[in-house]
């Protein structure tokens, strides 16, 4: 009896939909959802995720589960709202993975908790290294360098895909740039991750090609190009901003 063997289905990466892999991984005590949409607690992360085969329905749920006129952001993303939703934001982006980053323990680092939130929140404010809210902090390990009692530089764990952890809120006190610290803070936030046999990854703006450089000197390398999008559900807190 001759067979026919069909053409094997493609198993996605983890860092191809990174939110939902997290959301449906190691992040799923985390999860809220509707339908196949599932996202963060918004004091968590403000992060949505859709399926890979995405569907009129799924984007029903999303509205269902946001609301009306609520922002959603989709971090690394290819897709695109539908008829009908606003384009917030639309940004081209990189994710680079380790390719031999020279991971390292600092001496001078903190372990950061629930008791420095209202510092991490404020360094964030004043360096915007992207979204941070008051419950992050729970999402992974997160490290400080403090100056004098000041938290002045930081760093940590966001996304958590299967066998993966990305390095997120990377930020420096303006008047402490130029030292470093946040060069040290990835390195000793990698280590951890390392240590826990996953491999660090992160993301940045494709028109970052500073930071993009500095990565790659560490040892990371450009795995894909993708997209940070932000879409408006449609509905009344429209007319409500006028």
């Amino acid at each position: 009896m001759t067979e026919t063997a069909g053409a094997p289905t493609p198993v996605p990466h983890p860092l191809d939909n990174p939110a939902r892999a997290s959301l449906t991984g190691p992040h799923a005590h985390f999860a809220e959802g509707q339908g196949r949409v599932v996202r963060y607690p918004v004091d968590v992360s403000p992060f949505l995720a859709l399926p890979d085969d995405v569907t009129d329905a799924d984007w029903a749920d999303l509205a269902a589960l946001a609301g009306p006129g609520a922002e959603v952001p989709l971090l690394a993303t290819t897709v695109r709202a539908p008829e009908g939703w606003e384009t917030t934001f639309d940004v081209s982006g990189v994710q680079l993975v380790d390719d031999g980053v020279a991971a390292a323990p600092d001496p001078e680092a903190v372990r950061l908790g629930p008791d420095d939130v209202p510092e991490m929140l404020d360094l964030v404010r004043r360096t915007e290294p992207g979204p941070f809210a008051p419950r992050t902090v729970e999402l992974g390990t997160y490290l400080g360098i403090r100056r004098g009692g000041a938290l002045v530089a930081m760093a940590g764990e966001r996304l958590h895909p299967p066998g993966w952890t990305e390095i997120s809120a990377v930020c420096t006190d303006p008047a402490h740039r130029g030292q470093g610290l946040g060069t040290r803070l990835v390195l000793a936030v990698a280590h951890n991750i390392r240590a826990r046999g996953e491999q660090p990854f992160l993301h940045t703006s494709a028109e970052n090609t500073g930071a993009i450089r500095l990565y790659e000197s560490l040892g990371f390398r450009l795995r894909r190009t993708t997209a940070f999008r932000g879409a408006r559900v449609p509905g009344q807190a429209t007319a409500d901003r006028k």
